[in-house]
């Protein structure tokens, strides 16, 4: 099977179509080089400070910077992208009425870095939700051209149906080339991994993925995002992040230091001077 390929204008009807037989697609030049250098610009010194990957699978020639809502006004416009995050919620509604921000990491692959093992994203909850699930909607922003020389995301469309324990062939894998301001699109469901930097430049790729409502985050969000920096995001980013009560009563706080009443079982949003 093979990777398929939509322009920008695509809907989010079609991105849906392929997303559900596929898993996987590449949503073509969404945005221009002007936007992903300033995404780059704001947040060169964080990546430049970023320490290399502890094991073969964070990468030992690879830099994972994340805190990108709170670091990057360029990555909050990306974190809201109107045609990705109306197919995010699409994808997800079967399983959860509102999602959230997940993860948010720049991935920084130095040549020389080695392929990562395939897995699945959704391993990050281990093997408890079943596989008829679908836990997450994932993205990667290329920050530059992704070719398989650099390392280019390997993946296998249409094994996000496959049950656990299934190993793909190297006939199986698709590598996931594309232009700098191109976006790849992928279900936590389907198998994928970083391919091996056997050129001379760096391979830079922005990861942003969103979840079910219900489930906790990879990223830490009130923690990377404290409320002090996200009370002047749009509401929208603030919902993502975890700043609105999900479903009846997931998230609600008590504020410890409140001795008047009035801040008992309350939703995050009042900390964003918000009343829903």
């Amino acid at each position: 099977m093979a990777l398929q390929t939509l322009k920008r204008d695509a809907s989010v009807d079609q991105i849906i179509e392929v997303m559900s037989s596929d898993g996987a697609l590449i949503l073509e030049d969404v945005v221009d080089e002007q936007r992903i250098d300033h995404c780059v610009a704001e947040l060169k010194h964080f990546i430049d400070v970023t320490p290399l990957g502890r094991d073969d699978f964070t990468g030992r020639l690879t830099k994972r910077t994340g805190a990108l809502a709170a670091r990057s006004g360029t990555c909050r416009d990306f974190i809201v992208d109107e045609i990705i995050l109306a197919a995010a919620e699409s994808y997800l509604k079967p399983y959860s009425k509102k999602i959230l921000l997940h993860l948010t990491q720049t991935i920084l692959l130095q040549p020389g870095a080695a392929g990562q093992p395939f897995h699945r994203d959704r391993y990050a909850w281990g093997r408890h939700l079943p596989l008829t699930l679908e836990p997450q909607f994932n993205t990667i922003w290329a920050l530059t051209d992704f070719t398989s020389m650099n390392g280019a995301t390997r993946v296998i469309p249409g094994s996000h149906h496959w049950e656990h324990g299934r190993e793909p062939n190297d006939s199986e894998v698709c590598v996931a080339e594309m232009s700098k301001g191109s976006v790849f699109l992928y279900s936590g469901s389907v198998i994928h991994a970083g391919g091996a930097n056997h050129s001379e430049q760096n391979r830079l790729g922005l990861n942003i993925t969103y979840c079910l409502n219900w489930l906790r985050q990879e990223e830490n969000q009130y923690l990377s995002c404290p409320p002090e920096i996200a009370r002047n995001f749009d509401p929208v980013l603030q919902d993502l992040l975890g700043y609105v009560q999900g479903d009846y009563a997931l998230g609600y706080f008590s504020e410890p230091t409140d001795m008047t009443g009035q801040r008992e079982v309350v939703s995050p949003s009042v900390l964003m001077n918000r009343n829903d």
